[in-house]
């Protein structure tokens, strides 16, 4: 992974992007080939590290954030509940029909459907 911005450190994790902008699937599917996981930032630091990357490649990313089966209610990828949040305002509005949660360049949180081309952040 080249350096240079694109990788950043937060606590114990790293946060790291391999440039590409793909489908929520896809971008599930590179993270786990590279070792690690879709970036689910659990407090502000790692939210902020998570926006370097996001400013660096003035992309909107994917967040390892999903929409549970109750409508409205999200959690990280790996099942454990949401304890931070920083939704845009009037966010999350998909009502089910959106899944997938993105960063906009500003740090804050949109729901969006999991079809559209996002940059791909991991964690590790």
């Amino acid at each position: 992974l080249a350096l240079n911005g694109k990788m950043q450190k937060a606590g114990e994790k790293m946060f790291a992007s391999n440039g590409k902008s793909v489908d929520f699937a896809s971008a599930l599917e590179s993270c786990a080939e590279a070792g690690g996981t879709l970036a689910m930032p659990m407090n502000e630091e790692e939210n902020k590290a998570i926006l370097g990357i996001v400013k660096q490649y003035n992309q909107y990313a994917y967040l390892g954030i999903k929409e549970c089966e109750a409508s409205g209610q999200f959690t990280y990828i790996n099942g454990t509940p949401l304890n931070y949040t920083k939704w845009h305002q009037y966010e999350p509005n998909g009502k089910g029909t959106e899944k997938c949660v993105e960063m906009y360049t500003d740090g804050r949180w949109n729901d969006k459907k999991c079809n559209q081309r996002r940059l791909t952040i991991c964690e590790f």
